[in-house]
């Protein structure tokens, strides 16, 4: 045992003090403070929209283009950004919520119109005369010799937009036709294309003599937080994190075993190829060494997924949503953890003594990175019915149960103890399945030289050994 755990520490050190895994281990924490910094600015930029331009309007009925006039007017598009706050801002948990709610809330919208109208598209709205040319208008789009704004869309309304046609069979209303010029930024075409469909509902509603503005109000529903009803009681959810928390386990755990799992595998590959490892089976047995080498890298998973895991609870405690996290889900997520990583780094262990160098090891590393990666391209129909077919047979099938039962734990729809309790038991079966086989692998391969072996070569030896 003493052997086995001189082994894992200087495998643990050979890891963690690399400058590699130093750099990695820092790295994604750094990425993600400064993620964190430079969304808000990313936001900013995509709401300031400065965009100056003429919108020509082709209106039979002459009723729309007032409509449309107030639908672009810069103060309507402040007006429309600081409702889409507003709503982003109800979502968000109160710890968030800025303090202008604070303040009157007139004197905010008041305040906040002003601060956007400098950063809102500046459009003027061009009435075009009933008998107009509607192709010569369209080739007046054209880029071609014009600066920065000038004429950049062309909205021509049916005659029958307000009211259906006398031949119309099912009295259905008609629409309009819409032009831009070519290279115009989407945000523009979508901006322009929201304010003709309100436009046009408006005066359809003013033409039946209905209240726009009260209709609205009748509609309109805020968001409502979903409040959990547990043993303690009565509790706040955040449906974002609910939703995201699944998927933020499977992949800590994914990341983790996977990264310690590699580092295994090259370690094993570079030592047989070297020779090192004949220098160590004179003083140890191939058992004695393969376990060893897996405790060291167990240890170096464990420090990332307590590195990664913190932060995580760090920022869910940040937001004060903490809430949603059951303290039994850490619980299973460290012997989920365990179970897969055993897996994984027993069947690392045997591709790296298999073969002579990197290259060989692609061909038997892809089933096992396939296998693994099922779960994340399942991930969406297995949290959608969590308690499905397809869920429930795929987290009791190891070497992939342990992520999918995480991902059935920290749904919506928890699976029953039972399931759970099952799901471990042959997760361990799973484990002891696969250090059997990498111990007849290991055993073999790591003296063995030559050919790369491939999956019939690797079964003959577990047969041989």
């Amino acid at each position: 045992m003493n052997r086995i755990l001189q082994i894992a520490w200087r495998e643990f050190l050979a890891t963690v003090l690399s400058k590699g895994f130093l750099l990695g281990l820092v790295l994604v924490p750094v990425m993600m403070a400064l993620v964190a910094l430079i969304i808000p600015w990313l936001v900013k930029q995509e709401q300031d929209l400065r965009f100056e331009g003429q919108v020509l309007v082709l209106d039979p009925s002459s009723r729309i283009a007032p409509a449309l006039r107030a639908q672009l007017a810069p103060e309507a598009f402040a007006e429309r950004r600081l409702e889409a706050e507003r709503r982003i801002a109800q979502a968000m948990p109160d710890s968030m919520r800025g303090l202008a709610a604070a303040q009157p809330a007139q004197a905010a919208l008041g305040e906040g119109i002003e601060r956007m109208l400098g950063e809102v598209p500046q459009i003027e709205v061009v009435e075009l005369p009933a008998g107009a040319d509607a192709e010569a208008t369209k080739a007046s789009l054209r880029p071609e010799g014009t600066s920065k704004g000038g004429r950049i869309a062309l909205l021509q309304f049916h005659p029958d937009a307000l009211a259906p046609a006398a031949d119309a069979a099912d009295g259905a209303l008609g629409s309009y036709e819409f032009f831009v010029r070519d290279g115009l930024e989407d945000r523009v075409v979508d901006a322009l294309r929201s304010a003709a469909r309100q436009a046009l509902i408006e005066t359809r509603m003013a033409e039946r003599q209905l209240d726009a503005k009260e209709i609205r109000e009748l509609t309109r529903v805020p968001h409502v937080p979903a409040r959990k009803i547990g043993a303690q009681g009565e509790k706040s959810a955040s449906e974002v994190a609910a939703r995201l928390l699944p998927m933020a386990f499977m992949m800590l755990i994914f990341i983790a075993v996977m990264t310690a799992g590699q580092h295994l595998m090259t370690s094993t590959i570079e030592e047989k190829s070297s020779r090192v490892v004949e220098v160590l089976l004179a003083a140890v047995s191939p058992q004695q060494l393969m376990a060893g080498k897996i405790l060291g890298q167990l240890a170096v998973a464990s420090l990332m997924l307590a590195l990664y895991g913190g932060l995580g609870l760090l920022a869910l405690t940040t937001l004060a949503v903490v809430g949603v996290l059951d303290p039994l889900h850490l619980l299973y997520l460290i012997v989920f953890f365990l179970i897969a990583f055993v897996t994984l780094a027993s069947l690392m262990a045997a591709i790296g003594a298999a073969v002579n160098e990197m290259r060989e090891a692609q061909s038997l590393l892809m089933p096992v990175v396939l296998t693994l990666t099922l779960p994340m391209m399942l991930w969406m129909p297995i949290t959608r019915d969590p308690n499905g077919a397809l869920a429930t047979i795929l987290s009791l099938t190891p070497p992939v149960s342990p992520f999918v039962m995480l991902l059935r734990i920290t749904s919506s729809a928890p699976p029953p103890v039972w399931q759970i309790l099952l799901s471990i038991a042959l997760g361990i079966a799973g484990v002891f399945a696969a250090i059997w086989f990498a111990g007849k692998v290991f055993r073999v391969g790591l003296l063995m030289h030559g050919k790369p072996p491939n999956l019939a070569t690797l079964w003959r030896w577990v047969r041989m050994a």
